[in-house]
């Protein structure tokens, strides 16, 4: 019989770099930007105003991730139910809007990351937490606009996470199928909402992790102790079943 040479779909895939992911999608505070220094500031400047004694940025830091809550609760020992949390808070973020981005950097290795999904064609965003009027200044202020393909902030949908609807919308707006698409974040409300949404989810040891418990107990799909261990990730190694 006649040989036919037509290219199979089957020969192609076989030659395709094997990428499992069509979007990775990145929590902010502590996974793509290192936000802590501006953020402790803004709480030992509180302190002072308060005249209360500063706190060492390393005992602030950790719990960073959980954002005003957390650092009132480590800066004045106070949570939300307390009768002065609202001034505090309204206050706290008061002043934060005014050095959003004075040290805040991304995190070592990000920009090589962020590069790499690029030149594999794979869409990247933010979901984060923070409300928009702090987000979008911070994401623009770290040069991060002209890339991202999305930002959704923690007011962006009716919930914020750890319920899955700020990753889902992320996905919509991407086109992209939360199983094919890797949530990244430093804090277990990060990999719940990721579950939820039915992502593949990657925990960051390098980020602010906070009071969520041992990293290997939140159960995520991989975890990271450097950006270029999530490329190793993505790029080589595959998901596991």
């Amino acid at each position: 019989g006649t040989m036919h040479w037509a290219v199979t779909p089957t020969s192609i895939t076989w030659y395709a770099p094997r990428v499992m992911f069509d979007a990775v999608l990145f929590d902010l505070d502590g996974t793509l930007a290192d936000t802590a220094p501006d953020l402790c500031g803004t709480v030992n400047i509180l302190l002072t105003e308060e005249g209360r004694p500063q706190q060492p940025f390393a005992s602030l830091r950790p719990h960073t991730s959980q954002g005003v809550r957390g650092l009132l609760g480590q800066g004045f020992g106070i949570d939300s139910a307390h009768h002065e949390y609202e001034r505090l808070a309204a206050r706290f973020l008061e002043i934060y809007a005014g050095q959003l981005c004075d040290l805040s950097r991304l995190f070592d290795g990000i920009p090589d990351l962020l590069d790499a999904l690029e030149s594999h064609g794979i869409a990247w965003g933010i979901v984060t937490n923070k409300r928009a009027r702090y987000t979008e200044p911070l994401v623009a202020a770290l040069g991060l606009v002209p890339r991202t393909r999305c930002v959704v902030s923690g007011d962006t949908t009716a919930e914020a996470k750890p319920s899955p609807l700020p990753i889902l919308h992320a996905c919509q707006i991407l086109r992209c199928l939360p199983q094919r698409t890797l949530y990244v974040g430093d804090d277990r409300r990060d990999i719940v909402a990721g579950q939820a949404a039915g992502t593949k989810t990657a925990a960051v040891s390098y980020g602010y992790l906070g009071d969520s418990g041992p990293i290997h107990t939140w159960g995520a799909d991989f975890i990271a102790d450097h950006p270029a261990a999530l490329s190793g990730f993505l790029f080589n190694s595959g998901v596991p079943k």
